[in-house]
């Protein structure tokens, strides 16, 4: 007997058209906002997430799948969908494509950590990144579209918080002031902290230890350290999503958990799921592209959690639209009755109609169980005078009446009560 690895799950026959449906959103998002489906390799070179994601994060020092192959080559299962969309971008020379490059994938993600309610080693994420535009109005449409997607999928009770952590310039100085601040605090720092204050100290700003968030708590604000330009961007931000009708809330302490974000992030926050309530997060990252390589190109993405998404429809008591059922069974008697069967069965299908025959030479009674079962909407059965007269009785099972319809016109019979 073996058991799947800790941390990852199995999604069986009655759960799978739940994930279906929220792919299917957000395919129907993407394409509403011109935004085109890339795929990248379940894992990539070490090095790519090592200097896009940043050695001073969580993800890459403490939550990475990272192994040698047979060539003694450092790879590592994607922790995330960035880094790689962004080398893509690079190395199949997209930066010579029209700008803005709109693209999106929806791909498993890896990372080691206690597995908890919405937080697995497996995660599953749909994620936009937009390349090549630097305009307030491309984080705009970030947020829209990751606000559109959320709101198909009728989920209430979200809040959406952004805020700019600035570039380069005004980050140097907001860096100092941090320090500055947190210095008489370091011993009361958890260790992680005391790293990050010598590494990082934005990342000060984001740790989850009780502490360390009650000492963050009254520390200086990124906002009031913004370069005029800085400030003049996120202004145009926040006026954009207020003529659009999209609510927001300015939170500060939004600093993200990934080392290659600039100015605006922001996040989907939910408390109906406890304390994973991060549903959808992302940002600008307009110093990526080219720190793997590329020449200097603006961009912006997000990405939005599926595991955490369904937890929170589920919780929430979202209802998910019924998995596609039986549209009609046939019944098979005997050895050449099933046959027929088959035949028509299969024959339906090719005009779209979801029909099932018997695969197990059940007897009729046991038939008739498994079609109740799939919740067949029609039935027929089919035995020697069936075959002789050409026809068979369709039965509708939501009012028990019953037609007797011949072979070659059950797709036109049915074509007008499905």
């Amino acid at each position: 007997m073996y058991n799947k690895p800790k941390g990852t799950r199995d999604v069986l026959p009655d759960q799978s058209y739940k994930w279906q449906y929220i792919e299917c959103v957000a395919r129907e998002v993407a394409a509403l906002y011109g935004i085109s489906e890339i795929r990248t390799p379940t894992f990539e070179y070490t090095e790519l997430f090592r200097r896009g994601v940043g050695e001073t994060t969580d993800v890459v020092n403490k939550e990475m799948y990272t192994f040698e192959d047979k060539g003694g080559r450092s790879i590592t299962l994607k922790p995330e969908g960035t880094a790689g969309a962004v080398r893509l971008f690079v190395e199949n020379g997209l930066e010579s494509c029209p700008m803005p490059v709109k693209t999106y994938y929806i791909t498993s993600a890896f990372r080691y950590e206690r597995p908890q309610a919405g937080r697995l080693r497996e995660l599953h994420q749909f994620g936009v990144e937009i390349f090549g535009a630097q305009s307030p109005e491309t984080d705009a449409e970030a947020i829209s579209a990751a606000s559109a997607f959320i709101e198909r999928l009728k989920i209430k009770d979200v809040r959406l918080e952004i805020n700019s952590i600035g570039c380069k310039t005004c980050r140097a100085e907001y860096n100092a002031a941090l320090k500055r601040y947190f210095r008489p605090h370091l011993d009361k720092l958890c260790a992680n902290c005391r790293t990050r204050y010598e590494t990082n100290p934005l990342r000060l700003l984001d740790c989850k230890e009780e502490d360390c968030k009650r000492i963050a708590a009254e520390a200086p604000s990124i906002l009031d350290y913004l370069c005029d330009d800085c400030k003049t961007h996120f202004a145009a931000v926040k006026q954009l999503l207020d003529e659009e009708g999209i609510n927001y809330v300015v939170n500060p302490r939004i600093v993200r958990g990934l080392d290659y974000y600039t100015k605006t992030v922001f996040e989907f926050v939910s408390s109906a799921i406890g304390a994973q309530g991060a549903v959808c997060g992302g940002g600008r990252y307009d110093g990526l592209v080219s720190e793997i390589g590329g020449a200097p190109t603006p961009a912006i993405g997000f990405a939005a959690g599926l595991d955490r998404l369904l937890l929170l429809m589920e919780a929430t008591g979202v209802e998910i639209p019924p998995r596609g059922v039986t549209q009609i069974y046939f019944a098979g008697m005997d050895a050449e009755s099933r046959k027929k069967a088959f035949s028509l069965a299969c024959g339906l299908r090719k005009h779209g109609i979801r029909a099932e025959c018997d695969l197990m030479e059940r007897s009729l009674k046991s038939q008739m169980k498994y079609a109740d079962k799939t919740g067949a909407k029609f039935v027929a059965v089919i035995g020697g005078d069936e075959l002789a007269k050409g026809e068979t009785n369709i039965k509708n099972m939501a009012d028990g009446t019953s037609s007797a319809v011949k072979f070659g016109e059950i797709y036109k019979y049915l074509s007008t009560r499905l």
